[in-house]
């Protein structure tokens, strides 16, 4: 009985331990042995009839392209954001515009017509679209203005798109056949199956893994030529190698209108026509001064209107003494939002139409621009707006400068390295650190405020195109407590004027380091009365440093607010 169990036990474990084997085996396969799996790439991209996905360069594009008659339509958003930025789209009057230095060229919704000035031109297809809220422009079309390729596929429809050129990328070679797989793991799907010698752009070294697989690191994140991003085992590609893409397009150079020496410009502040009549007495107690920018236009209403206080005299007395005159268009008027007149194409090129009628009625020298109250959603039709008036400016022999807050986070918008590249000098006003709304009393020009001005400038604006604005004035500030809070207010004085108040207060001024300017305050009645003075050693110090980054001038609010005696320092400088 015994032996008989024995006899059953021992091929039972048999059994058992072949079974055993079987699924350790099993097991180890499914663990170890890669997956064979193919994920179709329909489902990969998720392309609906009529699309096409987009590859920009080396990544996928959120926004599906539309596909019409073989034509590739882009949403704009791609075109201006990383294409070509001079590309502008009007939603209000449907209309997409390209400005080259010489023309604005516009084409309509669904026609296949565009026009440069008056000239008719027209292509094979419509050349904008509209689906929904946004506006699709043809690839072919953009791509006489833009250095790009493109490569289209199919299965499912795609388009890979080459725009950025002379910068250096990774890629390696399949040594053997191998995977591309969804994630980085063995058990992902297969996206694609490469053959020995296919190139991939590498786009990240060891990819960790999503899913957990400690295999991950041995995985290199990679590109097809085809526009497939996944991921490759490292030890089935080659060593990598750098490459980078080039170009035989021919990019655009604007011409610019610059003077031969430093400039040396003042604002003229001009409120009334009478006001013109003084400007013989201003400008001839000033020295070296080549550029006089009175203040005389300004946006009046929403429709591209401007009202004017230029004078022939004015011009014919300044020139008598070398001096050009620049006029000033100014967005300050109440009855006006400088948003609305620059968001409609008609009304914009109407306001440039009359800035250079003026120009040419007068005989300018130049037009200096002063909107500062743009605001982050125009900036693209501020942008606009420059370089269309730098058409007819450059046309006119019309020197064109523009008007900038030192540049900061929030105002990079007014895209200064564009202004610098379709007009002729970007000046930035290196004044109203503190100003008459500021929270705490400070003085209106430190000399840091004027570097970090100056340097933030030169790293979008080419020195010789850059001019820098300085003040000739102080702000008085009266810090009164009532019922232990502080009331803030301040009041701008001249040069001249400011040292008197304070002197005849009986208050001392010291020099400041910290700020480059001489500082005095004195209390009276319970009131705190404090001044960073701007006198002519503060500005020295700040024309220094600015001398020191070889710009193209300095400009200086106001005429008529300077204490005389700057102007032998000044001429040091020019």
């Amino acid at each position: 009985m015994e032996k008989r169990q024995k006899k059953l036990i021992i091929p039972f474990i048999a059994l058992l331990v072949l079974a055993i084997l079987i699924t350790g085996i099993a097991l180890l396969v499914k663990k170890y042995m890669p997956s064979s799996k193919e994920m179709s790439l329909d489902d990969y991209f998720k392309v609906s009839k009529g699309e096409m996905q987009v590859i920009l360069q080396d990544q996928i594009y959120d926004t599906k392209a539309l596909y019409d008659n073989g034509e590739i339509y882009v949403d704009f958003g791609l075109v201006h954001d990383s294409l070509n930025s001079r590309f502008y789209w009007d939603a209000k009057e449907n209309q997409l515009l390209y400005t080259t230095s010489t023309a604005v060229i516009s084409a309509a919704v669904d026609s296949n017509d565009y026009y440069t000035n008056k000239s008719k031109s027209s292509m094979d297809y419509p050349i904008v679209k509209v689906s929904g809220d946004n506006a699709y422009v043809a690839l072919d079309y953009v791509k006489q203005y833009t250095a790009l390729d493109y490569k289209k596929y199919k299965n499912p429809d795609r388009v890979v798109i080459t725009y950025r050129y002379n910068e250096k990328a990774d890629f390696a070679k399949a040594k053997k056949k191998a995977k591309l797989r969804y994630r980085a793991s063995i058990k992902s799907d297969i996206l694609v199956n490469l053959n020995e010698g296919d190139e991939v752009r590498v786009l990240e070294q060891g990819s960790e893994s999503t899913s957990g697989d400690s295999s991950a690191a041995s995985f290199d994140k990679v590109m097809s030529a085809d526009g497939v991003v996944g991921y490759v085992r490292k030890k089935d590609i080659g060593k990598l190698y750098q490459s980078e893409y080039t170009t035989d397009f021919k990019e655009e150079q604007y011409s610019h209108i610059l003077k031969d020496g430093k400039v040396n410009l003042v604002w003229h502040q001009v409120t009334t026509s009478a006001a013109n009549d003084n400007v013989l007495n201003l400008l001839n107690a000033t020295k070296g001064v080549n550029v006089v920018a009175p203040t005389w236009f300004t946006v009046s209403g929403n429709h591209g209107e401007i009202t004017s206080l230029a004078s022939d005299t004015y011009v014919a007395r300044a020139r008598s003494l070398g001096v050009e005159v620049w006029g000033v268009c100014n967005d300050f008027s109440n009855d006006s939002k400088i948003g609305k007149v620059l968001g409609s194409t008609t009304t914009r090129q109407k306001l440039e139409k009359n800035l250079i009628a003026e120009a040419i009625k007068y005989s300018l020298d130049g037009i200096n621009i002063d909107f500062e109250h743009v605001r982050k959603a125009n900036g693209d039709d501020f942008i606009q707006f420059i370089r269309e008036l730098g058409i007819m400016c450059r046309n006119n022999g019309v020197v064109l400068s523009i008007d900038n807050y030192p540049p900061t986070s929030y105002s990079t918008y007014y895209n200064r390295k564009e202004q610098a590249a379709v007009a002729d000098y970007v000046i930035t006003m290196a004044y109203d650190e503190h100003y008459a709304g500021s929270e705490e009393a400070g003085p209106v020009s430190s000399l840091n405020y004027v570097k970090d001005s100056t340097v933030n400038t030169l790293k979008e604006v080419p020195a010789e195109q850059t001019i820098i604005a300085l003040p000739f004035y102080s702000r008085l500030w009266k810090e009164t407590t009532k019922d232990g809070k502080v009331k803030l207010t301040s009041e701008a004085y001249g040069m001249r004027s400011a040292k008197e108040n304070m002197t005849d207060a009986g208050a001392a001024f010291a020099w400041d380091d910290s700020t480059g300017t001489n500082y005095a305050e004195y209390t009276r009645d319970g009131v705190v009365y404090k001044m960073w003075l701007e006198d002519q050693k503060s500005l020295e110090e700040k024309m220094k440093t600015v001398s020191d980054s070889k710009t193209a001038g300095y400009a200086f609010w106001k005429l008529g607010l300077e204490d005389s005696s700057v102007w032998d320092m000044i001429i040091k400088y020019m």
